[in-house]
């Protein structure tokens, strides 16, 4: 079965490892901790893929409101929480997607209140059957 990992952050993480929020040596140690992480993922065979995503003040939001196209530029103040980054994953269960979300609590660096959340990728074919 895949799951999808979603690594959830605020601006307020983004900002706390900002220039003048971490030195290069916190950034470097996070990013040493998420290529690690990755490669065991990857050399246990259970990786499909996994993106970081940018800041949310890069971020444009697309909404439809009285019929017309209304984009705005990030951040979103009334969004406290925003995707960070994800893993796709294909393991034997929910179990080991939860095992496997649980490390990225190892991760040096701020640790962001939103936590991780798996959710279970549909097999739209199979679901047709049920």
């Amino acid at each position: 079965m895949k799951y999808m990992i979603l690594s959830y952050g605020s601006q307020r993480d983004y900002d706390a490892m900002s220039e003048t929020g971490a030195s290069a040596q916190d950034v470097a140690a996070i990013g040493d901790f998420l290529a690690k992480f990755t490669a065991e993922l990857a050399e246990s065979g259970e990786l499909v893929e996994t993106q970081g995503l940018t800041a949310p003040v890069l971020a444009r939001r697309v909404r439809l409101r009285d019929g017309a196209q209304v984009v705005t530029d990030g951040p979103f103040a009334e969004t406290e929480e925003v995707l960070a980054g994800y893993w796709i994953v294909e393991c034997d269960g929910i179990d080991r997607a939860t095992e496997i979300a649980a490390r990225l609590n190892e991760c040096p660096g701020p640790q962001p209140a939103a936590g991780t959340v798996i959710r279970p990728i549909a097999d739209w074919a199979e679901d047709v059957e049920h």
